[in-house]
């Protein structure tokens, strides 16, 4: 933990049982190396948990704590930092810490599926966010009313929100650039071998998908209108429109860059959406073949054992 005597900015990370100990240490280790940067401890922060106690990582690591959400010290940024699952020990004193800090007009961030428990507290009403693209499906299920972007981190005035693992890197040089310039910035991701700075523009990955970098931005424009349109799947000719090219272009460019149709590559978006749904959701097998472009529950049923060997009725599980 850095001193915050002296000025300068200091976040607070609420951590829950099981969370993403990537996504916090690409955040804490960049502002570290800013202060190394710098040559003085401009930034600071502190560890806080529901009772003070040490937090176990997901990866089984447990981590020394330094408030509860009792006495949380000013901060600049309240961050909260999940993991795979929303509920948790302690989840009550946690939500009821956010409301309170949310009222007081702090600023609050969302490491990977942290945005679940903001827009739990309230706290994302009327913002954008983020959140981990596994994690997308089910949030904007549940919370249909905020704008979750695909992006691989948001800023919306005193809301900050990015994918986790790497992205966390991308929202805090986002911060030191605002604060201290793009030189900075660059020298912070250049310790890290951080070959791109993303900008809030930039998209995460869709999915288990392979990486579209360098290829053409026509097939990535067509990908992302189909992750953004999986319950009500665009036709051939609508997504060859939006692109500027023919049908048959459409499916050279897939055939040659990916290797299989468009209509086969949307089928799998829509089926690894559904995926995640019955995964992170109670939601009724039905509603979610609707939810995903699918009329005929038979027809879902028989796709989705086709793709992932399983019916759906055996895909629910909250751990894996």
């Amino acid at each position: 933990m850095s001193d915050p005597a002296g000025g300068g900015r200091h976040f607070a990370f609420l951590l829950v049982d099981k969370f993403a100990m990537f996504s916090l240490a690409a955040a804490i280790d960049t502002v570290r190396s800013a202060n190394r940067m710098l040559g003085h401890d401009f930034y600071s922060w502190t560890t806080i948990s529901a009772d003070g106690e040490a937090v176990m990582a997901s990866n089984g690591l447990p981590l020394k704590i330094d408030y509860s959400v009792a006495d949380i010290p000013p901060a600049d940024i309240l961050f909260v930092c999940l993991g795979l699952s929303t509920e948790f020990p302690g989840k009550s004193k946690i939500l009821a810490a956010l409301r309170t800090w949310g009222r007081r007009g702090g600023a609050l961030g969302a490491l990977s599926a942290g945005s679940f428990l903001l827009a739990e507290a309230g706290q994302l009403e009327g913002h954008r966010c983020t959140i981990h693209w596994e994690n997308r499906a089910g949030f904007r299920e549940r919370f249909p009313d905020i704008e979750c972007t695909g992006n691989v981190y948001e800023i919306d005035r005193k809301r900050y929100s990015c994918a986790g693992g790497t992205t966390s890197i991308d929202l805090m040089l986002e911060i030191l650039r605002s604060d201290f310039g793009q030189g900075l910035a660059n020298e912070v991701a250049n310790q890290f071998q951080h070959e791109r700075i993303r900008s809030a523009g930039d998209r995460q990955r869709i999915g288990p998908e392979r990486d579209l970098t360098g290829k053409s931005e026509k097939l990535r424009k067509i990908v992302e209108l189909m992750a953004d349109k999986l319950d009500e799947p665009l036709s051939a000719v609508q997504l060859a429109k939006a692109a500027g090219l023919s049908v048959r272009q459409v499916e050279r460019l897939f055939l040659r860059h990916l290797n299989m149709t468009p209509g086969r590559y949307y089928m799998r978006l829509r089926l690894e959406r559904a995926r995640e749904l019955l995964r992170q959701t109670n939601m009724p097998i039905l509603d979610v073949a609707i939810a995903t472009g699918f009329t005929s529950h038979s027809y879902f049923a028989q796709s989705y054992r086709l793709q992932f060997g399983r019916p759906p009725s055996e895909e629910r599980r909250t751990t894996y």
